[in-house]
């Protein structure tokens, strides 16, 4: 939509930077989908509010985090600032297992680096 001007009207503005912040709705549905039985349907208003609500609480629990991270004058947030964040909101029972899932993945990572060391030393 044009305003007189010849640019974006603020609503269209204010639309796109809304779709920025949130998940792809085909990877939310893949998602849900991956839960539900193989002949579940889901309606595209259950996967749009299901984006939204996602969206959100990455948002609330990243900006949790942002904000220790600026507190201790750091501009890179990393996995424990998220586990960190996750039970300081009261969502334990997600820090935990983000806690292991944090840790096996560096686990991989540093395997994965090893092992590319070894084959170029070869």
């Amino acid at each position: 939509m044009e305003d007189s001007f010849g640019g974006s009207s603020s609503k269209d503005k204010c639309s796109i930077m809304e779709q920025d912040q949130l998940l792809p709705i085909a990877n939310v549905g893949r998602l849900m989908k991956q839960i539900l039985p193989q002949n579940a349907k889901i309606s595209k208003e259950a996967k749009e509010t299901m984006q939204e609500c996602v969206s959100e609480f990455i948002s609330f629990v990243t900006s949790e985090a942002s904000e220790k991270c600026r507190k201790e004058r750091r501009k890179t947030v990393n996995g424990d600032d998220i586990c960190w964040a996750l039970a300081t909101l009261g969502f334990d029972d997600y820090a935990a297992p983000m806690r292991r899932y944090l840790h096996r993945f560096r686990e991989l990572e540093r395997d994965h680096n090893n092992s590319k060391l070894n084959h170029h030393e070869r």
